[in-house]
């Protein structure tokens, strides 16, 4: 298979993922791609998450101290579940909330939170899925709840867990956040509603509010795209164009030839390491930078 057809796969699996479109239609197309149903469905295991890939920080990690929590449960704020990474000595940077793609919380939202946890940061993966039963393990099921979920309760809530980790006994008060894919577009939408008690935000590959939302943001802003990723750039370059127009602190940083979700290590097909390592160096500036 070229590269041409490769692309061409990628492109079908995003809008299979992200535009509802029908699974017999996706594989059928997928077939008409790989030349064979066998072959169709070995590319698709190639393009999506496996969740069997080792972790890049394992989770029995010394250097850590990682949990199971559940946030909420007072002041309005429903229960959700959420795992937590430290430094094994505590955390001397702000707190970052992980905000997972559109399969949920899973192993990999989880290692994102102890390469944080590893720069010193006190990271909060949170399950969005948690008012609706939490992320299960079939990821097509997950991607439809995510689908069913209240974004405008989920961005209200998430606006109150930053009250609650800027009290967090030891922390600094600071709060940042990071999300890729769905919650690349969310870590857009909470920078609207949170106004400064967000203290900085790194959005990836993520679908952007409308433009005139920009003059809400307060909050720093690092927004990392795909060359490759029609679907969300063209909101994403607009939304970057009115923050900037509006004088908002925004960085915006783009990867020539790789496609959505290339930081997730897990996509073999989609995967790009170098842009990746690239993307997360200038991830770790920004919170360095803010949340110190």
């Amino acid at each position: 298979m070229d590269q041409e057809q490769r692309q061409q796969a990628i492109d079908l699996y995003d809008v299979y993922t992200h535009e509802g479109m029908d699974r017999r239609v996706f594989m059928t197309r997928m077939t008409a791609i790989a030349g064979s149903a066998a072959a169709a469905s070995a590319l698709v295991a190639t393009i999506s998450a496996n969740p069997a890939a080792a972790a890049i920080v394992p989770a029995t990690d010394k250097r850590l101290r990682t949990m199971t929590t559940r946030l909420g449960g007072n002041n309005g704020l429903p229960l959700y579940t959420a795992y937590t990474a430290e430094p094994a000595n505590g955390a001397r940077e702000g707190s970052v909330i992980v905000i997972h793609e559109n399969r949920g919380l899973n192993d990999h939202g989880r290692d994102v939170a102890r390469r944080l946890a590893l720069s010193g940061f006190h990271a909060v993966a949170v399950d969005w899925l948690s008012p609706l039963g939490g992320t299960p393990a079939d990821e097509n099921q997950a991607r439809e709840m995510i689908g069913k979920l209240d974004l405008t309760a989920a961005t209200s809530d998430a606006v109150a867990m930053l009250d609650l980790l800027a009290k967090r006994k030891g922390g600094n008060g600071k709060v940042g956040v990071i999300g890729f894919c769905w919650g690349g577009a969310f870590v857009n939408r909470l920078a609207v509603a949170a106004g400064d008690k967000l203290n900085v935000g790194v959005s990836y590959y993520g679908v952007a509010p409308d433009p005139a939302e920009g003059a809400r943001v307060t909050a720093p802003l690092v927004i990392q795209l795909a060359s490759l990723d029609d679907r969300v750039n063209k909101s994403a370059f607009p939304w970057i164009t009115a923050l900037r127009a509006a004088g908002k602190p925004v960085k915006y940083f783009g990867y020539d030839g790789v496609n959505h979700a290339f930081n997730n290590d897990t996509s073999a097909e989609r995967y790009n390491k170098a842009a990746s390592d690239l993307a997360w160096k200038r991830t770790i500036a920004a919170f360095k930078r803010h949340l110190a």
